[in-house]
């Protein structure tokens, strides 16, 4: 091969590495608070280089088998109902950040909402209408306000499972409203199984997969702990054809962050921003350069960025941390 040739060839796969990792969605998880937002609040969003933000409106349910879920009431915090999302959008675009709007929903003491489960057919068809008008009503506003993504529900592996036909007529339902894209958060360990991707244009995942047992690892131990992983994730995009989607990621500034990411309990004393920033820019190494991955949303960020987060907050914001630096030149190294 002559000299020029080879050039053009080294050329072309810089190009093809390049496009790969151009216009990914660079999103962060945006926490509803009890007040309205206003221009400055966007302004962290903008910092950062995120160019989608998730709205977030809550169903909360009294336990796992309370069929009745209670959404958009003047009881709940604006950002919750769809007055907030409403508001946060107008702000959020104003500034040409897309949005993706995921309704979520909140068991009492936090119980798992993937072991959501009826005791009778009666029970479960109450359950199922009232899921109903909680999505369809923001699946109605995502489409007033012009977002671009939907997602359908977040972690219901169980309700899905168990009520199959029913899900298929609701994504029908949601298509007849929203002409947007769709997606649906499945858990880490829920989207091998989850049977409808194909009537949905992205594969969703909350990623937060077990990776690393170690108190502080490095870059490279949380990238050998991504390769199993990694591995199921493109096979099953692969047989699919449609691109995944980290519906969150993210974790803790904490010892050991790597090796239950999920865990949210409060604790004490264990602060590690180094594994926080380490387990981020594995991700980021890992996916942010595959073709057929089209990025995430970073749990989570809140409105009054002043005044949360920080070296002495072991939860997961990277807000006012070290990993905010690193998000934001990731995310401006892939919208460009």
């Amino acid at each position: 091969m002559n000299v020029g040739k080879f050039f053009f060839f080294v050329i072309l796969l810089l190009y093809f590495s390049l496009l790969a990792s151009a216009q990914k969605i660079n999103g962060i998880s945006f926490v509803a608070s009890k007040d309205s937002i206003k221009s400055h609040h966007v302004i962290s969003v903008i910092d950062v280089n995120a160019n989608y933000v998730a709205l977030m409106p809550f169903g909360f349910i009294r336990d796992l088998s309370f069929p009745t879920i209670r959404f958009n009431s003047k009881r709940q915090w604006f950002g919750e109902r769809d007055q907030g999302i409403r508001q946060y959008a107008k702000q959020l675009q104003y500034k040409k950040v897309k949005l993706m709007v995921k309704p979520q929903i909140w068991i009492w003491k936090g119980q798992f909402t993937g072991h959501i489960s009826m005791d009778s057919e009666e029970q479960w068809r109450i359950f199922e209408d009232s899921y109903a008008s909680f999505i369809l009503t923001y699946a109605k506003t995502a489409e007033e306000i012009k977002a671009d993504i939907f997602c359908i529900g977040t972690e219901l592996e169980n309700f899905v499972n168990k009520r199959p036909a029913y899900w298929k007529d609701l994504i029908q339902r949601i298509k007849k409203i929203f002409k947007g894209k769709l997606t649906y958060a499945a858990n880490w360990d829920e989207f091998k199984r989850f049977p409808l991707w194909g009537q949905l244009d992205y594969i969703g995942i909350d990623a937060y997969f077990p990776l690393t047992e170690k108190k502080t690892p490095t870059v490279k131990d949380f990238e050998a702990g991504w390769q199993l992983h990694k591995t199921q994730i493109k096979n099953v995009q692969s047989n699919l054809k449609k691109p995944i989607l980290f519906t969150e990621f993210g974790y803790r500034s904490i010892d050991f962050t790597g090796k239950k990411p999920w865990d949210s309990k409060r604790v004490t004393g264990l602060i590690n921003l180094q594994a926080q920033k380490n387990g981020l820019q594995a991700i980021y190494n890992q996916f942010w350069n595959e073709a057929w991955f089209a990025g995430g949303f970073i749990w989570k960020w809140f409105h009054n960025h002043d005044k949360v987060g920080g070296e002495d907050n072991f939860m997961f914001t990277p807000q006012n941390k070290p990993v905010e630096a690193l998000l934001r030149k990731q995310y401006k190294l892939t919208d460009e």
